[in-house]
């Protein structure tokens, strides 16, 4: 079992069983309510079962994927919160990827103004992302995370276990987070994830905890989002952009699809603003396009593309707002760029796809 101490609460890495009925035998809790979808009540809960005890215990099953993490499935929670008569000193369970994390945590610290809550990550991408730093929210009218808060849970329980149940897409839509986190600090760890052949074949707690040792740091430093922090947004501006736009149509991309796309468009922005050399530039390149699937676009949707990302919550004024690479490793915070080289960036991106 790994420990990664934040300053409010602890992330626990490896079997959640014991230490998530150690939390509970501690606790007083009057009831538990566990937020789940149809893939985490069937593959996940079982595996929980036993260390809920014998509290009393309401399962609330909202649909799966981005597409419903918004108010209406908000309304659904907290209607079965009401229902349930969960009072102030209820405890929420999010058990789920990133859409569960994000959506039941908010909702927690909204009903009756604040009510427990503990996040159980299921997915590689809630585990390496969302798991750490108490940023919670919905999508509204496109706009990714729009409307949201921050909020601690009291405790995170990162399981390996969970990885089991994913598809390879969803494998590889999480591992995009661990590529980010490589990219913005950790140079080493991006020459190892180039040696990569098959994500079948990594073990990944040797993946994960270093992922989530870079988040704890930066998040510890700047829990508020005020400077540091906005590093982790390396290839969020555009991605979240293609991610809301893509949400709408025939082929919904999945949130690390959708940042792979943003990473190698704010690369080659990188490399325009910055000067992040060719070399690696190409190196970045090389290695999204080889992983990840294409994002086919027509040059008429770009202004759409700019329009969601002028509306991205990271802005100051009308400046669209950006972290970039100096070099693999490092990363600059609030870098802003002009329309037309955001536009180059984006056709930059759909000629490489289109090769």
């Amino acid at each position: 079992m790994h420990i990664l101490p934040l300053s409010d609460y602890d992330v626990f890495i490896g079997d959640c069983r014991p230490e998530l009925k150690k939390f509970l035998d501690r606790h007083s809790y009057s009831q538990i309510i566990v937020t789940v979808d149809e893939h985490t009540r069937e593959h996940c809960l079982p595996y929980l079962k036993d260390s809920l005890g014998n509290q009393k215990l309401t399962v609330i099953r909202i649909p799966a994927g981005e597409l419903h993490k918004n108010l209406e499935t908000c309304q659904l929670i907290w209607q079965e919160m009401l229902k349930a008569a969960a009072d102030r000193k209820a405890l929420a369970i999010n058990l789920g990827g990133g859409v569960i994390g994000d959506m039941g945590g908010f909702c927690a610290s909204a009903y009756k103004r604040g009510i427990d809550f503990i996040q159980i990550p299921t997915t590689l991408l809630s585990q390496v992302d969302a798991s750490i730093g108490g940023k919670l929210g919905i999508d509204f009218m496109q706009v990714k995370n729009c409307i949201g808060l921050f909020a601690d849970p009291r405790a995170v329980y990162v399981d390996p276990h969970f990885l089991h149940t994913l598809s390879d897409r969803e494998i590889r839509s999480g591992f995009a987070e661990i590529v980010k986190h490589s990219l913005i600090a950790d140079r080493e760890q991006w020459q190892r994830l180039r040696e990569i052949t098959a994500l079948s074949d990594i073990n990944w707690l040797e993946l994960i905890v270093p992922s989530l040792k870079i988040k704890q740091r930066i998040v510890k430093e700047d829990p508020f989002e005020k400077g540091l922090r906005k590093a982790l947004n390396f290839g969020h501006t555009i991605g979240h952009a293609v991610e809301g736009f893509a949400l709408d149509g025939p082929h919904p991309l999945l949130h690390g699809e959708a940042i792979a796309v943003g990473m190698l468009c704010e690369a080659w922005l990188s490399h325009r603003i910055l000067g992040l050399s060719r070399r690696e530039l190409d190196q970045i390149e090389q290695f999204i396009l080889q992983l990840y699937p294409s994002f086919a676009f027509e040059e008429d949707v770009i202004p759409d593309l700019l329009a969601l990302m002028l509306n991205d919550k990271k802005n100051e004024g009308k400046a669209i707002n950006f972290s970039l690479l100096p070099a693999i490793g490092q990363v600059a915070v609030n870098q802003t760029c002009e329309v037309e080289l955001i536009r180059e960036s984006l056709l930059y991106y759909a000629e490489r796809v289109a090769v």
